[in-house]
């Protein structure tokens, strides 16, 4: 039986945070466990994590940064340390489970079934029979969104913001993650960047090939998330910013030997 190592970003989660659904999962699935990255929260979220994994030592584990660093370099660190502890795959969660626990077991066979895939992600596809509730607002702006990113990327990617994905551990899947993004709100359309480097600097499959798009049965907004519609105006300016640092024709050294331009701090302002 396959394992895993799902990373969890938390910052300020104390009310989101759903303790009892987490340990209702690590009773059921002993072959994954759940690394808690608590970036700098200032409320209560790192007694609750620390308590949760004094429960169950075995099912969670937490690393603390000093400091809010944002989501990007939250799980960028936590699937550092996930990818050093011998599992098979590790992945990242949204902490408030708008995609709910029980999808994990989905996502692995997926990776289980396709030896060829090196990456699963969640996708938020409203169909009959699903149930998928997303504000219209964040549903028509992350459509916009993700075709600009499709675009830019020359990938037929549906949603690439979702807030779920699992990777196999390998050296390659680990060179994803070596050095900082640029990005914070869209570091989910850097690492398909940085996959689209290693195809070219180094002759890795193509991203058709190893990619998987998996149709999520359910998936809901949460109260008191931190993205709002304004943050899809900064994530035009980091799509620019991802185009010239990865993509341009022109780049001749891959990202993992060259530091990357980060956007400027006038544009940050600006968006």
């Amino acid at each position: 039986m396959s394992t895993a190592i799902i990373v969890i970003p938390c910052f300020n989660e104390e009310q989101r945070l759903e303790v009892l659904q987490f340990r209702k999962y690590a009773m059921t699935h002993q072959n994954h466990r759940f690394l808690f990255v608590n970036d700098g929260s200032s409320d209560r979220t790192a007694l609750i994590l620390d308590d949760l994994k004094a429960s169950v030592p075995e099912a969670f584990d937490v690393l603390h940064l000093p400091r809010n660093q944002g989501k990007a370099e939250a799980v960028r660190q936590g699937m550092q340390q996930a990818m050093q502890a011998n599992v098979d795959y590790a992945g990242f969660w949204d902490a408030d489970l708008a995609t709910p626990l029980e999808m994990i077991p989905e996502f692995a066979a997926q990776l289980d079934q396709r030896p060829q895939l090196a990456l699963v992600i969640g996708a938020r596809v409203k169909l009959l029979g699903r149930q998928i509730e997303r504000q219209q607002l964040r549903h028509y702006l992350g459509r916009i969104f993700a075709t600009a990113a499709s675009v830019v990327l020359k990938l037929p990617i549906y949603d690439s913001q979702c807030g779920a994905k699992l990777f196999r551990v390998t050296p390659e899947c680990e060179t994803l993650f070596a050095t900082r993004f640029l990005t914070n709100w869209i570091f989910d359309v850097e690492l398909l960047a940085r996959a689209r480097q290693m195809e070219k600097f180094f002759n890795c499959p193509a991203l058709e090939e190893t990619v998987y798009e998996l149709p999520l049965t359910r998936w809901r907004d949460v109260a008191g998330s931190k993205v709002k519609p304004t943050d899809f105006l900064k994530a035009f300016f980091e799509l620019c910013s991802i185009y010239w640092n990865y993509l341009r024709p022109s780049i001749k050294t891959p990202f993992a030997n060259l530091p990357v331009t980060p956007v400027r701090e006038d544009i940050r302002r600006a968006a």
